[in-house]
């Protein structure tokens, strides 16, 4: 299966696998938050636009909402993140992801940039 990789700007990581879009926290986003100590997820989105709230987080250096890079149908959340947002300050895309997207617009996709 081809995997792509994006970033956007307030700290995503975006991992194209196959049809869907996996969406995380990249470096550059957990820099900017310090250690996650707290998340909400809006566990009740069908679908995300562009710049709506994905996650609630409260970091050491920062409490803010981390906003969608991109437009899709919500395929599944992160649920353990409620449990444990620790897994958001790993370095790990198995333990630091938030949500996938499908019916994504490539182009939306390609828009985002390729290194952190």
């Amino acid at each position: 299966m081809e995997q792509q990789m994006r970033y956007s700007e307030n700290g995503l990581w975006v991992l194209k696998e196959g049809e869907n879009y996996r969406i995380g926290l990249s470096e550059k986003g957990q820099d900017d938050l310090g250690e996650v100590m707290f998340v909400e997820l809006p566990n009740t989105l069908a679908e995300v636009k562009e710049s709506d709230v994905l996650l609630g987080v409260e970091g050491a250096k920062a409490v803010t909402e981390l906003l969608s890079p991109l437009t899709g149908v919500v395929v599944q959340f992160h649920t353990e993140l409620t449990d444990d947002p620790e897994k958001l300050n790993s370095t790990d895309k198995k333990d630091n992801w938030i949500l996938e997207v499908k019916d994504v617009e490539p182009d939306a996709f390609k828009k985002l940039s390729i290194k952190i």
